[in-house]
């Protein structure tokens, strides 16, 4: 069935619009298997200056409580310090969405005591606690290096101190859905633990979308047409009911609007304002949702947001 037929026509509309998410580019410093950005070392796309400010006046205007900053590796865009400082008295949360293993490279050597200056809560990517399975989904030598960043920030006070929030995200290496995220978080801590004496907060559940460099991978094993239909045998209209385009905006690093950022990698702009300026000459976040088929990963299971399980 069509996913814009199924879901609850209640559910078709935003509640509370409380994040704005900014995906400030798809340039990376590694290739993830599972990335549905197609992100990369040899991408240019980056958020201009003048959008940024414009990212900015949306953040005043509008009230927003959350800045979600995502990418590719958005630390890797020339203005991402600049956004963050000046976005700082603008919110009550600053969330950036890393990789990790940038912060081992030369350049960045200052954003860990910049990121607790400015009391960012990190979420970061460790797809699992294993060197096997992350190496193999996300690179070799990716584990390790992870391993070795998570321990810098635990000594700067993230995942132990108050206001210095840390969290990691798993997810499935294949064409499955994730297991229970409280028995997943469970077994993260006490593996990390007890092998790294690590600590975070909390672990984050997100399902991989069959778009992008994911569903690139599908096609090539066959296994796409297989994984759509799991997602939709398992559709749960309690997850539904809690999707994370009711309480966001997504902004493209090219100033366009989204509904989030699984369908900015669709092309599926936002209805009503169709950029960050158009936005700003509007006094209102409500808009209808823009569904497509993808949608089914966020409501399979026990749903799925960049906040990881939804029921």
């Amino acid at each position: 069935m069509i996913f814009v037929e199924r879901i609850n026509d209640s559910y078709k509309r935003t509640a509370d619009v409380h994040t704005l998410q900014v995906n400030v580019g798809k340039k990376c410093n590694i290739t993830c298997t599972h990335c549905h950005v197609n992100a990369g070392p040899g991408r240019t796309e980056n958020m201009t200056k003048e959008t940024v400010d414009m990212v900015l006046a949306a953040l005043r205007k509008f009230g927003f409580k959350v800045l979600d900053i995502t990418g590719g590796e958005p630390s890797m865009n020339p203005h991402f310090k600049y956004l963050i400082e000046n976005a700082r008295d603008l919110v009550n949360t600053i969330i950036v969405r890393t990789n990790l293993v940038i912060l081992n490279e030369e350049g960045y050597e200052d954003f860990i005591d910049f990121y607790v200056k400015n009391k960012v809560q990190l979420i970061a990517s460790l797809p699992c606690y294993t060197m096997e399975n992350t190496d193999a989904m996300r690179g070799e030598g990716t584990f390790s290096g992870s391993i070795e960043v998570l321990k810098k920030l635990n000594e700067a006070g993230y995942g132990r101190e108050k206001g210095l929030e840390l969290n990691l995200v798993y997810n499935p290496g294949g064409a499955f859905l994730p297991g229970s995220q409280q028995r997943l978080e469970n077994d993260y801590k006490k593996m990390l633990g007890e092998n790294y004496e690590l600590e975070f907060n909390h672990l984050f559940t997100i399902t991989n979308l069959p778009i992008g460099r994911f569903a690139q991978d599908l096609k090539r094993s066959d296994k796409l047409d297989q994984y759509i239909h799991l997602l939709e045998d398992n559709y749960n209209d309690e997850a539904a009911k809690n999707i994370m385009c009711r309480s966001q905006i997504s902004v493209g690093y090219d100033g366009l609007l989204y509904d989030c950022d699984f369908n900015q990698m669709m092309d599926m702009k936002a209805k009503g304002s169709k950029t960050i300026n158009e936005l700003l000459e509007t006094e209102t976040l409500d808009r209808e949702i823009d569904f497509g088929n993808h949608c089914y990963g966020c409501t399979a299971g026990a749903g799925s947001s960049c906040g990881g399980a939804l029921v």
